[in-house]
């Protein structure tokens, strides 16, 4: 069973940068796509980043691109999402997924194993 555990988190002024980490753990997920996705009060959980076994980044959020970037140790079992340039509005919860399947998709359904989440504030 994969577990995944996220750090990085915190408030932060706009216009700043945060480090995002998922931590996995029980096994390697080097062949899985790893996402990362938000959930704001009120709203529906929604894919931010999303990148492949190969490292290939098959999607990021309109609302990211260009802020955010996705990367992945496979060595050291952990995806990271770096955070710059930050909104008010990407204030949320932020989890990290994984999906054996390997799939690339940005689509909540297909992800195996979720991580708790990690709050992030941005103040205006």
């Amino acid at each position: 069973q994969v577990q995944l555990v996220e750090s990085g988190g915190g408030l932060v002024q706009a216009g700043g940068s945060l480090r995002l980490s998922c931590a996995a753990s029980g096994r390697t997920v080097s062949r899985y796509t790893m996402g990362w996705f938000r959930q704001a009060p009120g709203k529906q959980r929604e894919a931010v980043a999303v990148i492949n076994s190969s490292g290939l980044v098959t999607y990021y959020a309109d609302s990211v691109k260009g802020r955010f970037t996705i990367s992945r140790n496979n060595a050291e079992n952990t995806v990271y999402l770096q955070m710059n340039s930050l909104k008010p509005e990407d204030t949320a919860v932020y989890h990290c997924a994984a999906d054996r399947a390997n799939l690339g998709s940005s689509r909540n359904a297909v992800y195996d194993h979720w991580g708790q989440g990690i709050q992030v504030t941005v103040s205006s």
